[in-house]
């Protein structure tokens, strides 16, 4: 096994959301309170959750992720844009333009979407120092090898640097069962 080693948080679905939407979906002035801390610095699970409601299907009590962001955006995976009836490109987090839209349902009110819902696209989050040691920069594009009964190779993995990040391995949960990962294994990164 190699030196260079990271481990992997698995992305459930989740919603992060704009002080407006907060405003709308809970209330004017509504703060959300914090659940648990992220891996990453500054990042939190809210206590609240919302309903999901595509064309086809609801996705009943999504967690919320904080603090607000500039813009709503609803991370799923493609089994759940099955349930839904939506079909989400796997993006960047932050890439939204031209992707399907849903309604977001809270308990003070809803907001209809019209782009805003992605498949997040695997990612290795890195501190500066962690880059410098794995010999890798930022929106470098690198494989990530898990080993195991279910080993692979996950290609086309962006590598986001970035002094406030903490090393972690996102997938989301289809990918990380299709590999039988769970939170805090230990993939490698192969270039």
């Amino acid at each position: 096994m190699s030196e260079l080693m990271i481990p992997v948080g698995l992305s459930n679905r989740h919603v992060h959301l704009s002080k407006e939407h907060i405003d709308i979906l809970f209330g004017e002035g509504y703060e959300l309170t914090k659940f648990k801390d992220l891996s990453q610095p500054g990042q939190y699970a809210c206590n609240e959750k919302v309903d999901i409601v595509g064309p086809k299907g609801t996705l009943k009590g999504v967690r919320i992720l904080g603090p607000a962001r500039g813009q709503t955006q609803v991370e799923i995976s493609i089994t759940d844009g099955f349930v839904l009836g939506v079909k989400p490109p796997v993006r960047d987090s932050g890439d939204l333009k031209d992707s399907p839209g849903v309604k977001i349902i809270g308990p003070k009110g809803e907001v209809e979407l019209k782009e805003g819902v992605i498949a997040a696209a695997r990612h290795i989050h890195m501190h500066t120092s962690d880059a410098e040691k794995f010999g890798v920069k930022d929106k470098d594009i690198v494989k990530v090898k898990v080993e195991g009964k279910r080993g692979l190779i996950f290609e086309n993995v962006l590598v986001r640097v970035n002094p406030n990040y903490a090393l972690e391995f996102h997938v989301d949960i289809d990918e990380g069962n299709a590999a039988c990962l769970k939170n805090g294994d230990k993939v490698e990164l192969i270039k």
